[in-house]
């Protein structure tokens, strides 16, 4: 057999090294684009999980405190009650009674109690006493449930000493009803409820997070609401419940599921989503990097500059939106309670002797008669346009947010050493408010007129903290209230006495 030429072999001895150092080369590539990619993953995960728990968090405390804010303004509701001295006085199971004063005491109480009751759609709103005997509105349903054991069943739901009141729900194994009973005396007891698919408006979780599932729970982890109907009464499923067993405020995150939980008085407001499903973002990104990575080697380069770009690009809108959405009141464009209250507070905290500081509280008046005559919608709508009336009245040193269903807060700053002109400076803005109000809901007589009272505080003068300003803006708010409305008041120390919680 003859012998190859020197060249030849030569020739193919060097395309197979070359051969070989470009298949090094590109394992090498590979392997450091795979590494790379890997790499990027997993800070990916680490940071939107972060992110995620944190938005999370951020929401279950809001829903939280939506929900105190709701049994609290239940609560108000029901002591409205004792307005009338009869009604906190008169007991039904005195044998001195006389039959025909007792009768007519009775019916005035009734008559204040319907008056009261029509606020909210509640079930009921009476009062009951120790021989079992009403006044107010006690549904069939109520008398039936709770039979001849009617006060003593009512009496055991107060579970609060120190205000002689409590929450309860479940009797009978129905947990379609939501009860509050406080003590009027030893022989009676006010009590009203609810039907707890009335939190719908509570628990209303954002676009972002609409698949994720808002649970109220009681100790013994039966569900009070849920947005599915079906599941009220029901055990909380083990899967989230185990996650967060014996703690009152968390936010727990592993392969299966995102579980947020925190305590409102005796229930627990829970969140849950599954991992997969806020996270199905990230693993189709995970599949793009894998499958590029394959088919790019000798592209290394250049393909690790687009795939930085595809991975990251996404991951900063991701975050930027939840930055956005956990700072930022999502129907009004305006900060929320929590962010303005914290913003608030450190600008005062470091306020410098050159600058000016005050609190502007605004209260939408009646605004649950616009609510109810012209429906939520429309209200929706009115809210959205205080956010635009606060920003075009107020500059962009100011810090606006709401604070409250229908109450907003503005903090002006202003580098205004002369107390005079800061003072005239803040009432031409509350008189451009009022004005702006008057020009875009003037038709009255038709259910559409919207107005406005608003408090005015200033710092350091009437608070140095935030609590102590809005303590003081809140008093003085309750002044303008009181004049009528559609005005506005500065505190006054003199008149604090007058400055109690306005409703």
């Amino acid at each position: 057999m003859a012998s190859e030429k020197p060249g030849k072999t030569s020739l193919r001895s060097i395309s197979r090294v070359h051969m070989i150092m470009i298949l090094g080369f590109g394992l090498i590539v590979i392997s450091a684009v795979l590494t790379v990619s890997l790499l990027a993953i997993r800070k990916t995960d680490e940071v939107l999980k972060n992110k995620v728990i944190s938005l999370t968090s951020s929401l279950n405390v809001q829903m939280k405190l939506n929900m105190e804010s709701y049994l609290s303004r239940m609560e108000t509701i029901a002591t409205l009650a004792f307005g009338d001295k009869d009604s906190y006085t008169y007991d039904a199971t005195d044998p001195s009674n006389d039959e025909y004063e007792a009768i007519n005491t009775e019916k005035k109480i009734s008559d204040r109690l319907y008056s009261l009751c029509i606020m909210e759609n509640f079930v009921d709103y009476g009062i009951v006493y120790r021989n079992n005997r009403t006044v107010g509105k006690i549904s069939n349903g109520t008398s039936t449930l709770f039979g001849d054991k009617l006060f003593t069943n009512i009496s055991s739901m107060i579970t609060r000493s120190r205000t002689n009141d409590g929450w309860a729900t479940g009797y009978g194994d129905n947990f379609k009803r939501i009860y509050y009973a406080k003590k009027v005396h030893d022989n009676a007891v006010l009590f009203i409820s609810f039907y707890a698919s009335e939190l719908d408006a509570v628990f209303d979780n954002p676009e972002t997070l609409k698949d994720m599932s808002v649970r109220l729970v009681n100790r013994d982890n039966n569900i009070i609401y849920s947005k599915k109907s079906d599941e009220v009464g029901k055990q909380l499923d083990e899967s989230i419940s185990s996650r967060i067993s014996g703690k009152d405020s968390a936010s727990v995150l592993d392969n299966d599921y995102l579980v947020s939980v925190d305590k409102c008085g005796d229930w627990y407001v829970v969140c849950s989503i599954p991992t997969q499903m806020i996270l199905n973002e990230k693993n189709e990104m995970k599949a793009f990097i894998y499958i590029t990575a394959g088919i790019s080697g000798v592209l290394a380069v250049l393909m690790g500059l687009l795939l930085s770009y595809r991975i990251f690009s996404p991951i900063r809108k991701t975050v930027s939106n939840l930055d956005n959405m956990a700072s930022i009141d999502l129907l009004t464009g305006i900060l929320n309670k929590r962010t303005f209250e914290e913003y608030s507070g450190n600008i005062l905290e470091n306020s410098l002797e050159s600058e000016s500081h005050a609190l502007i509280i605004l209260d939408l008046d009646d605004f649950k008669r616009v609510n109810d005559t012209n429906g939520h919608a429309y209200g929706d709508k009115v809210l959205e346009k205080t956010g635009e009336i606060l920003r075009s009245v107020f500059s962009d040193d100011d810090y606006i947010g709401r604070i409250g269903g229908d109450e907003f807060g503005v903090l002006v700053n202003a580098r205004i050493e002369d107390i005079a002109e800061f003072e005239r400076l803040l009432k031409d803005k509350c008189e451009e408010l009022v004005q702006a109000y008057h020009s875009s809901y003037s038709e009255t007589g038709t259910g559409k007129k919207v107005s406005a009272s608003i408090g005015v505080a200033l710092s350091p003068q009437h608070g140095k903290t935030f609590e102590e300003l809005y303590s003081a803006c809140d008093k003085a708010l309750y002044r303008s209230k009181n004049s009528g409305r559609d005005t506005y008041t500065f505190f006054d120390a003199q008149n604090e006495s007058d400055g109690e919680r306005h409703e």
